[in-house]
């Protein structure tokens, strides 16, 4: 059964659908970035809340601005919108529903004017965003606005058509501006320290290169609340669809799969309203960062420290690695000794059942999580994650050595080639300069963390380079799996 509107009382009763009328449902949220954890996660808790009877004036409509995005919008096209999420349980079981909240979706290259209209509309209170920790431009180093980015460097052009998110937002505040309709409140659902704060910042700085009486009302009057969100949710491949197909009989041209663990903390500031997400699980906090840094240090930072090691050894699956007592005692030993003793204190989270609750989420075998997503976008992901962990051991004297092993480890798998000479695809917007200086490793071992963009000057420091260059030295010499039993 083609999934559709039409189709949607033909499912089977494994099937979880919609029990509100979607006819009745009207736009309240515009989204930048549809893709799986959206649609597992913020997308979610909304069709929660209108199968409660509330929330039926904030459904979603989605803007794709990259040329992929296509795809995403054929399909929602089809499927008026529609798609199927899979919760995977650790014993096999699937647990397929259908999520209605998504109302639209507007493919931004096609029809620009469709996008702005829709968010210059006093109906849309809020616009989200999940775009990667990569789209919101920050220089790694320095923190500011990175503007060298080609499409936002055509955005900036006088009169220009918006097309990147930072370019809709702006624009679309200046028309509300103009027009006399109160701004929309930006919500970043990204891994970001501060995501709020980030997003604020680096909008800012965009709006005062291109109108800086819009950058004043934009820091001046709209809302960035920061929020956590957490829920592992892998690439969705032919084999799931062929799976809800054959066994619940809908044929989706993209669902989404993930464990069933989710959590969404999330800051209390918003300027035009919001839904009543604490009424299905959401918690709404006046502080996230505690929150924040305990998802980002713990659960982030430990996906790096399982991905590349683990495809040095030759696994591909984050399963398989934390079924393995060796990447368990390492991840468990990153966490107690150098992840934790930087947290301040997660108000009601008892941190050593969460660290084990995270060995038991990543060894969900039914999720098949490759560690080839999770190694990807490192340039994006480690800086943010983990080398704020290193400066903090560093500037208190205490444990560096598996954080430092993470860093080792990324090196060289961006050499390109495994242990067994195979190639390795290395996926990062930095692909080719984190390649050609990590095929220097060996002549010159400090090359790939001397890069000021990404490390800063922590190949200065004399600790983390003795240990950074030990562990490279041992990675090349013994291997992943013999580097970890050393240690």
């Amino acid at each position: 059964m083609k999934l559709a509107a039409s189709t949607l009382d033909a499912l089977g009763n494994e099937v979880g659908v919609p029990t509100y009328d979607r006819t009745a449902v009207t736009p309240g949220i515009v989204h930048f970035g549809v893709g799986g954890f959206h649609r597992a996660h913020q997308a979610m808790y909304l069709d929660r809340l209108m199968g409660d009877g509330k929330a039926l004036d904030w459904g979603i409509v989605g803007v794709g601005v990259l040329p992929q995005d296509r795809r995403m919008a054929d399909v929602m096209s089809a499927q008026d919108c529609l798609y199927t999420l899979v919760v995977k349980h650790p014993d096999g079981t699937l647990e397929p529903r259908v999520i209605g909240s998504i109302v639209d979706y507007l493919f931004a290259p096609d029809d620009p004017n469709a996008v702005l209209a829709r968010m210059v509309d006093p109906a849309t209170r809020i616009v989200s965003l999940t775009i990667t920790e990569g789209g919101y431009h920050v220089n790694q180093v320095t923190g500011e606005l990175d503007a060298s980015d080609p499409s936002l460097a055509a955005d900036l052009e006088p009169g220009a058509t918006p097309g990147s998110a930072f370019g809709f937002i702006v624009e679309a505040l200046a028309r509300r501006r103009a027009a006399g309709v109160p701004p929309f409140t930006v919500m970043s659902c990204d891994n970001i320290p501060g995501n709020g704060h980030v997003a604020r910042k680096m909008l800012s700085s965009f709006a005062r290169l291109k109108d800086p009486e819009i950058a004043a009302f934009l820091e001046t009057e709209v809302r960035f609340p920061n929020c956590m969100v957490d829920r592992i949710t892998p690439v969705t491949t032919d084999a799931d669809r062929e799976a809800l197909a054959e066994r619940f009989g809908v044929e989706d041209g993209w669902p989404v799969v993930c464990e069933p663990f989710t959590q969404w903390v999330l800051e209390d500031d918003f300027g035009l309203g919001r839904p009543s997400y604490e009424d299905v699980g959401v918690q709404i906090v006046e502080d996230v960062e505690p929150y924040e840094l305990m998802k980002l240090r713990l659960l982030n930072a430990s996906h790096q420290a399982l991905c590349y090691l683990g495809y040095l050894a030759g696994y591909r699956y984050a399963h398989e690695v934390c079924q393995d007592k060796l990447f368990v005692d390492f991840l468990l030993g990153y966490m107690d000794n150098e992840g934790t003793p930087t947290l301040p204190p997660v108000p009601g989270v008892d941190l050593d059942r969460y660290k084990h609750q995270l060995i038991e989420r990543f060894a969900n075998p039914e999720v098949r999580d490759t560690l080839a997503r999770l190694c990807a976008e490192s340039s994006d992901r480690i800086p943010k994650w983990l080398l704020p962990v290193v400066r903090e051991q560093l500037a208190a004297d205490r444990e560096i050595k598996r954080s430092v092993l993470v860093v080792a480890s990324w090196a060289r798998y961006a050499e390109g080639t495994d242990e067994q000479g195979d190639p390795i695809e290395v996926v990062d917007r930095l692909r080719d300069k984190l390649v050609e200086r990590a095929q220097h490793n060996t002549d010159d071992p400090l090359v790939f963390v001397s890069d000021p963009d990404l490390f800063g000057d922590l190949a200065s420091d004399e600790r983390f380079v003795t240990q950074y260059k030990a562990a490279l030295k041992s990675l090349h010499e013994i291997g992943a799996r013999a580097t970890l039993e050393a240690l």
